[in-house]
């Protein structure tokens, strides 16, 4: 396995289309196996195929929605799409592609994704909460969609430690 780059929001190939993937070989078992030891190097919550350089329909995504005791685990997803979504969420997010950079974003509170495994065989699986925003995040990845284009706004610093950006989610403006 292998570490590779990941692509900031100022490369162009962020910002394309990817293919479809066709072929379930040794060469997108390696994509997936690398884009997995990238991710938990850069200690991130999901990555898309894209951000390392490579156009193609794969992401990962963390799932850290487990019962206590137990390690979150990597969900790999070829060729996902969105075929239920409900509820609503909104807060920061970021990206490893921005890095330091926070935005308000508005997503569904669960998702339910169709893709194929590593070896082509399809399956579904549904996100809560940050999963799914993780979900939606990186699947916009896929279709060139950095989270900066969805964002209300950015967040300063001083926001986000101090979570004023949360007087905005429940409708209360701040007098100074």
């Amino acid at each position: 396995m292998a570490l590779r780059n990941i692509l900031t929001s100022e490369e162009k190939l962020l910002h394309k289309h990817c293919r479809e993937v066709t072929s379930f070989d040794d060469r997108l078992h390696t994509l997936l196996d690398d884009m997995r030891d990238t991710l938990m190097q850069a200690d991130g919550v999901g990555l898309a195929a894209p951000q390392v350089g490579v156009l193609r329909r794969a992401v990962l995504v963390l799932e850290t929605n487990v019962p206590e005791g137990e390690q979150p685990y990597v969900i790999e997803l070829i060729n996902p799409e969105i075929i239920e979504s409900s509820g609503e969420q909104y807060g920061p997010e970021g990206c490893l592609s921005v890095p330091g950079r926070f935005g308000l974003v508005k997503r569904p509170m669960e998702v339910t994704v169709r893709a194929q495994d590593r070896d082509g065989k399809t399956f579904e699986a549904k996100g809560e909460g940050l999963t799914a925003r993780c979900f939606c995040h990186e699947i916009d990845h896929l279709e060139g969609v950095v989270f900066t284009s969805r964002a209300d706004r950015m967040l300063t610093d001083e926001e986000l430690q101090s979570g004023s950006w949360m007087e905005e989610e429940n409708g209360e403006d701040e007098v100074e």
